[in-house]
């Protein structure tokens, strides 16, 4: 396998990750509940669990 003759400067590795930015969450509005939650994930919303706008799972109800 081919193999650098000489060693790269700090600087050359440092100018290649200059393009990566730390980018914050991108955040949605329910249409139903008006609740702001992560776009793209699973969120609770009234013990219901849901996702796209469907209700994936419900909460089991507590045996007291």
């Amino acid at each position: 396998m081919p193999n650098p003759k000489r060693r790269h400067s700090q600087q050359r590795s440092a100018k290649r990750r200059t393009h990566y930015k730390a980018v914050g969450t991108t955040l949605s509005t329910d249409a139903t509940s008006g609740e702001v939650h992560v776009r793209h994930r699973a969120h609770i919303s009234e013990g219901k669990l849901i996702y796209k706008g469907k209700v994936v799972a419900e909460q089991a109800p507590s045996k007291a």
